[in-house]
């Protein structure tokens, strides 16, 4: 196993030696190497970036856009000027609705979303739709949470002008065939949103090769401090793209009556930017690079399969998604027959067990469903045998605990 796979390398778990964390898919742990990171950053680097000539200020500088190299490198992307700091993936997705969509999108026109969505990639394309009077349409998935590319050529007009959807969903843990939806898309005109949210952190993702036209993901799923997120758009796109937020740094000359903005990637990155943010991403990405996605998915898969493979056997416990543990990308989401969701991660906490319990941001997905909520637990590398063996045995007692006999 690899040195860096090991709990010890990540704080929380000395502060808390009874934690079983299991909500890696809501936000990961920090790992001590990323805490050095910010820390030197804010001891050794701290001014404003991109606006003083002093020596400090230049360090900075230097951090945050070494840190920009490194997701451009990180994601395949051909070049620093696709790369934009937001403060998660949330924003990303609204910046595109707000300043692609608004320039792109009228009346009459469609934008389609996989109904499996998490509400971040679903609420900027309602109100957009509901602000320029274009439909809104849903592509449905089947009930292992997959979209075949013949529901999605057959749910495309020749008015869709948007696709949304995730290149693995935060509830089912299903990861679907981006790059042929891609070429779908594009036969038809249509540009293509990814979520990347749940898969940047797990598997390697190279926008060149997906052909996105924008992906966009957060800092903190991935081991990265809060407030750091990303979106990655082609450059043809975003130089057409106008400003989603006007201010300091943004703009290239401004008079009384009118201003000129600043080239790609910092016309999308008004103010005092989140340096400290990106130096924690970029030993994030150091952090992952160093372990080898092969030995964090051969980790996380060993982890889903052992905990699926004993959840069947409980009754009463149901998995959503797919049978197939192998698809779940260390996702597991699931109902108890009679017990609430939000009983259940009650039960869990107890324990000393960190589950989620609720809608997971994705009503519409459950209703789809015919389920109101449920409860998820969600595994990173830095788990092991024991996390998922104490789930297991916290589980077993979920409906006797509820008063229910056997």
């Amino acid at each position: 196993m690899h040195k860096l796979l090991n709990k010890q390398n990540f704080p929380v778990f000395a502060q808390y030696p009874g934690l079983v964390y299991l909500d890696n898919s809501a936000t990961e742990q920090k790992p001590q190497a990323v805490l050095d990171a910010v820390s030197h950053y804010y001891c050794a680097e701290n001014a404003n970036p991109l606006r003083g000539l002093y020596d400090l200020s230049v360090k900075a500088t230097e951090a945050y856009e070494s840190a920009r190299a490194a997701v451009r490198d990180f994601i395949g992307a051909k070049s620093e000027r696709e790369i934009i700091f937001t403060r998660n993936a949330s924003e990303s997705l609204n910046l595109v609705a707000y300043s692609y969509g608004r320039k792109h999108i009228r009346s009459g026109d469609a934008i389609l979303v996989a109904i499996s969505e998490h509400h971040s990639n679903l609420l900027p394309w309602q109100i957009l739709a509901k602000e320029t009077g274009a439909e809104l349409h849903y592509l449905e998935c089947g009930r292992d949470g997959l979209y075949t590319t013949e529901a999605l050529e057959a749910a495309l007009t020749p008015n869709t002008k948007l696709f949304a959807v995730a290149q693995i969903s935060n509830v089912f843990g299903s990861e679907q065939p981006i790059r042929e939806f891609a070429e779908i898309c594009h036969r038809n005109g249509t540009v293509i949103v990814c979520d990347g949210a749940q898969s940047v952190p797990h598997i390697p993702v190279s926008v060149k090769e997906l052909d996105v036209d924008f992906l966009v993901f957060s800092g903190h799923k991935m081991l990265a401090p809060m407030g750091i997120g990303v979106l990655y758009g082609k450059e043809s796109l975003l130089k057409a793209m106008p400003p989603f937020l006007y201010g300091g740094e943004m703009i290239e000359y401004v008079t009384r009556e009118s201003a000129t903005f600043a080239e790609l990637p910092h016309k999308f990155e008004a103010g005092t930017v989140n340096a400290g943010g990106a130096a924690g991403l970029h030993a994030a990405i150091d952090y992952i690079r160093e372990i080898g996605f092969a030995e964090i998915r051969q980790a996380e898969t060993a982890l889903t399969v052992r905990a699926f493979d004993a959840m069947v056997q409980i009754p009463g416990v149901r998995i959503l998604g797919s049978q197939n543990p192998y698809a779940h990308h260390g996702i597991l989401s699931f109902t108890v027959d009679g017990v609430h969701p939000h009983d259940i991660a009650a039960i869990f906490d107890a324990d000393g067990i960190a589950i989620r319990a609720g809608h997971h941001c994705a009503q519409p997905l459950h209703r789809f469903l015919g389920i109101p909520s449920s409860a998820r637990m969600s595994i990173a590398f830095y788990n092991d045998d024991a996390d998922i063996d104490r789930f297991i045995e916290t589980l077993k007692t979920v409906r006797r605990r509820m008063g229910y006999a056997g």
